[in-house]
């Protein structure tokens, strides 16, 4: 809630019974927690944060007689606007608190990334280091 819709609440309270006493006490609640909150910060003093929107295409290392990477379609997402991503037709949410991103819902829930730059993503390991997979967002140089 805006501080112009408080502004707004205390105007109806003044010139008419608009909300009931109920609804008044929500409103100033609302109107409280909105004033109240400041940014949103990770344990560790980070921020929480969204990833760049478009299609991320991953792949595994390749080597030196072969491609420089090698597909994995089936790991490739797309990331949506509000913390929102899909595999798919299926759709979920995603946490960013610093560098580090998680799936929380949908078909990919659970998977942890490390956000390497703002087009780069690394799969993290059950352990939590770095996982050979990575995801690169599509761009206008690299054929996204």
């Amino acid at each position: 809630m805006r501080k112009s819709d408080c502004r707004k609440a205390g105007a109806a309270r003044r010139n008419g019974p608009a909300l009931s006493v109920a609804g008044r006490r929500w409103q100033l609640a609302a109107c409280l927690a909105g004033l109240l909150a400041g940014p949103a910060w990770g344990d560790d003093g980070s921020s929480l944060g969204t990833l760049r929107i478009g299609r991320y295409v991953c792949e595994l290392p390749g080597n030196a007689n072969g491609p420089v990477g090698v597909r994995q379609p089936g790991e490739d997402f797309a990331i949506l606007h509000s913390s929102r991503y899909a595999v798919g037709n299926e759709t979920g949410v995603y946490l960013l608190i610093g560098d580090q991103m998680q799936f929380t819902s949908g078909p990919k829930r659970g998977a942890r990334y490390r956000r390497v730059s703002e087009n780069f993503l690394r799969k993290l390991a059950d352990d939590g280091s770095d996982g050979p997979l990575r995801c690169v967002r599509g761009v206008l140089n690299n054929g996204g």
